[in-house]
């Protein structure tokens, strides 16, 4: 099954996740063989995964995944991603595909914000930066390693895709921390997108999902935002328009 939110696609996902997730945890409480606990769990399983999930039993949730196709994004976003280990990534090579016709890039709302100027000198030292590496492509020839080595002066904001799996219980993780209003603004909103698409798939795992203050008090201590009440009902009216339709 395929959607799409902006740059974000969803390309699959384990099959009736609630239900897998919650014969796992009935394997742990219960003698029944499989063939009870697949009838025992062909009903909605959604209030027992719920109760499962507030116990805090998670580990039951490694057994759904989700599979995305992300676009657009930056090299800089990249390397934040990437430090979410329990994931699997295959992200497109700067070695085996040349950026000799031009990159494309992601300029920063602060760039955008300064206004027209600051747009154009911005978009001046991708051109530069496009040009350099030409330069260097160039200068090693026909060596295979030219495109690996000419990357070199190509900048954090250059685009790139990606495909990346993650388990339920690291996608909660993944949210807690990126859809943070403190997060960088970048992957806070491919966190946004990607919470779209998951929570209509499975409530029971994801509706409680988002920034730590959705289900109690900011984690950030003296860090914190200030601005918990608002994210709250940020994250409720959005709730309620992914219900909705």
């Amino acid at each position: 099954m395929k959607q799409t939110i902006a740059n974000v696609t969803l390309l699959a996902y384990t099959p009736d996740p609630v239900r897998v997730c919650a014969l796992a945890a009935r394997t742990c409480y219960s003698a029944l063989p499989l063939v009870e606990l697949m009838d025992k769990t062909a009903a909605d399983q959604s209030a027992f995964l719920r109760g499962v999930i507030r116990s805090g039993h998670h580990s039951v949730l490694e057994h759904a995944s989700f599979t995305f196709y992300v676009s657009d994004v930056s090299r800089a976003l990249l390397a934040q991603l990437t430090r979410h280990r329990i994931a699997s990534f295959s992200v497109q090579s700067q070695r085996y595909v040349s950026m000799s016709g031009g990159f494309d890039y992601v300029i920063p709302p602060r760039v955008s914000a300064l206004g027209a100027g600051a747009e154009e000198k911005y978009r001046a030292q991708m051109l530069q930066m496009a040009d350099w590496y030409r330069e260097w492509q160039n200068a090693f020839g026909e060596d295979p390693g030219a495109n690996e080595d000419a990357r070199f002066v190509l900048p954090n904001a250059c685009k790139t895709r990606l495909t990346m799996t993650m388990n339920a219980r690291e996608l909660l993780h993944f949210f807690s921390l990126r859809c943070c209003s403190r997060a960088q603004w970048e992957i806070r909103a491919l966190a946004e997108d990607m919470y779209r698409l998951v929570l209509p798939i499975a409530p029971a795992i994801f509706e409680q999902a988002g920034p730590g203050c959705v289900r109690g008090a900011c984690p950030e201590g003296s860090r914190s935002c200030g601005r918990a009440g608002e994210v709250r009902e940020r994250y409720r009216l959005m709730r309620e328009e992914i219900n909705h339709n």
